[in-house]
């Protein structure tokens, strides 16, 4: 009887992926390993802003090209750079050695985001052919793939405005951090997307082997999906902290400097500019932030530790609580030894791997299927 309700089941519910489970595994692999890709080019896309390694090609081409491979084409591209604001105002007198080394940083993030578009295009058309994608597989995995298409020129709109004459004689080149917001927060989108869909080829259906555990699954659920949104605005102010340099001012904590709230925080005109432009109040934001998405997963803990859920939900919750406190604990320390390269990379790939918690928790107590709630028993059966 309970096979045959198990097989029922698994009929009427509606699998992402056709063609059983070697293939769900396949698609599954996939898409996971593409997730990690994504999370590379981040980690490397953080480094190369870290290591001021962005503005040094000053041209690009959707397909990519070849690297300089002699020394004449090596000065052309340093010819070029040399007449970039950031080459006159900051790196002045910079040795052709030196170039590279920035080139470089910035050639492999360029390559490595088309290296992830090769990566997803034939495994997708392969599975494509054997017909192992469903239409609503096909057309969510479309979408990502046109966002990941739309992030390389996303990125070039972003590079090329580092590559413009500053508004001031007295203010360094960078990019805008607009646009540098737009480029974090697209990658985040991409990442959370195939996270996601990963998670739901390989995981149909949320761990529920009975009904109580269905309705602590639903109590968690109310606290987890505010507080993973907290978790994804925390990480685009931060983009906003990357984009005005703002980590290497008031490098003091709790307070900043010799006050909690500096003077000028609302200095700008209009009012709205100070939250996205000004030093001071774009780190005070996303202080506030940060501390608000630890008090939040502690709550979220705490106000969970006594209910009947299942196991793996309960991990979960665990999982995203020590990793809240290790990426706060990276955030403190990258801001008091003045943002070393090895802490603000670990700091930007841990915002990525806390929201990678929260993801899995908002899917771990999603709803079940009406076919699985109704063949669940009220509580889990011993054995």
């Amino acid at each position: 009887m309970a096979s045959a309700e198990a097989a029922g089941h698994k009929e009427g519910l509606k699998l992402f992926v056709t063609g059983g489970a070697r293939a769900q595994k396949a698609v599954g692999i996939w898409l996971f390993g593409s997730a990690a890709w994504v999370f590379s080019m981040v980690v490397l896309g953080g480094i190369t802003r870290l290591t001021r390694s962005g503005l040094s090609m000053t041209d690009w081409k959707f397909t990519g090209s070849l690297p300089p491979l002699s020394d004449e084409e090596w000065l052309q591209e340093f010819e070029k750079y040399q007449q970039s604001p950031e080459y006159k105002r900051v790196n002045k007198g910079m040795k052709i050695e030196d170039f590279k080394f920035i080139y470089w940083m910035e050639y492999a993030h360029r390559m490595w985001g088309r290296g992830l578009g090769i990566m997803f295009a034939l495994p997708y058309s392969y599975f494509l052919h054997k017909g192992f994608i469903t239409l609503r597989l096909g057309l969510r995995l479309s979408a990502l793939f046109a966002l990941g298409a739309g992030q390389g020129f996303i990125g070039w709109w972003m590079v090329k405005s580092g590559l413009e004459e500053p508004p001031s004689e007295y203010s360094q080149p960078r990019v805008s951090p607009y646009r540098l917001a737009a480029h974090l927060t697209s990658a985040f989108a991409i990442y959370s997307g195939l996270v996601w869909t990963a998670l739901s080829v390989v995981m149909p259906e949320p761990p529920a082997e009975s009904l109580t555990w269905v309705r602590g699954a639903v109590k968690v659920r109310r606290l987890a999906l505010p507080v993973g949104l907290l978790v994804g605005l925390t990480a685009i102010s931060g983009a906003f902290v990357a984009g005005n340099d703002a980590g290497h001012a008031f490098n003091t904590f709790p307070k900043m400097g010799d006050v909690w709230i500096p003077d000028d925080i609302f200095e700008m005109k209009p009012l709205i500019r100070n939250f996205f432009e000004n030093t001071s109040t774009v780190q005070l934001d996303h202080r506030i932030l940060a501390t608000a998405t630890l008090v939040s997963v502690c709550a979220l803990w705490w106000s969970t530790r006594k209910l009947d859920i299942h196991p793996a939900v309960r991990s979960v919750i665990g999982s995203t609580l020590g990793m809240a406190a290790l990426q706060v604990t990276l955030g403190v320390s990258t801001l008091l030894s003045y943002v070393p390269v090895s802490l603000g990379s670990a700091h930007q790939a841990g915002a990525l791997t806390l929201m990678t918690f929260m993801l899995l928790l908002n899917h771990t107590v999603r709803k079940p299927s009406l076919s699985l709630l109704k063949s669940l028993p009220q509580v889990v059966k011993a054995n």
